[in-house]
């Protein structure tokens, strides 16, 4: 995979224009959505042991490492259940992402295909650590994945949704995820983040390459 570096910064103001469409729509929505948000969170504790929320350690805008907010779609010894497949290890090392995936509860897989486990995100936002479009958040074992375009990759907060979820979402590779990534950030602009908002919304409603 070639990857170019880009250097170029989005225009201050029109960057700062993202900033306030972000904070504002991420509090107008968590104020809209609370009563889904508080359902969600009583299924997750009743049907399932341990916590409501799930904190994934994630690289931000210039490397600086935050926890992204979900709501907690695993059983507790996920991590024990992976070690335990070495098969399933070495798919999530490969794509990072498991078709199969026998960690997640029942509850959990629904959230997943209907990315609700991923509203909580929106605190994220709100707090200034994401932004509602961008690339894909990336965890610090991904950051050698993109070479010489990690400071392009590392240019801009990561969204909750982005190109990449629009197009095909985990049905593509790992490396055309990136692609689109690096694709994203080249080319930003506030219309291609409103063109991706509303292609989010019937991607979301298919569950199109969602689990």
């Amino acid at each position: 995979m070639s990857l170019a570096l880009a250097s170029a910064a989005p225009p201050r103001a029109a960057y700062l224009c993202k900033e306030l469409l972000d904070r504002v729509l991420a509090v107008v929505l968590l104020a809209v959505l609370a009563p889904l948000l508080l359902v969600i969170a009583a299924l997750v504790a009743v049907t399932t042991p341990g916590p409501v929320f799930h904190r994934r350690r994630v690289v931000g805008r210039y490397g600086v490492e935050f926890d992204a907010f979900k709501f907690r779609t695993m059983v507790t010894d996920a991590d024990a259940v992976l070690r335990a497949q070495p098969e399933l290890l070495r798919e999530f090392g490969t794509n990072m992402k498991l078709r199969a995936d026998p960690r997640l509860t029942l509850i959990g897989r629904f959230l997943r295909r209907a990315s609700l486990d991923e509203v909580p995100q929106l605190i994220n936002v709100a707090l200034g650590s994401m932004s509602l479009v961008g690339p894909r958040m990336i965890a610090p074992e991904e950051m050698p994945k993109f070479g010489d375009a990690l400071a392009t990759r590392l240019a801009v907060k990561p969204g909750i949704t982005g190109l990449w979820q629009v197009s095909g979402r985990q049905e593509l590779a790992y490396d055309d995820r990136v692609r689109l990534d690096l694709h994203y950030i080249e080319n930003w602009s506030l219309w291609l983040d409103l063109a991706i908002l509303a292609r989010t919304i019937p991607a979301v409603l298919s569950m199109r390459g969602a689990y």
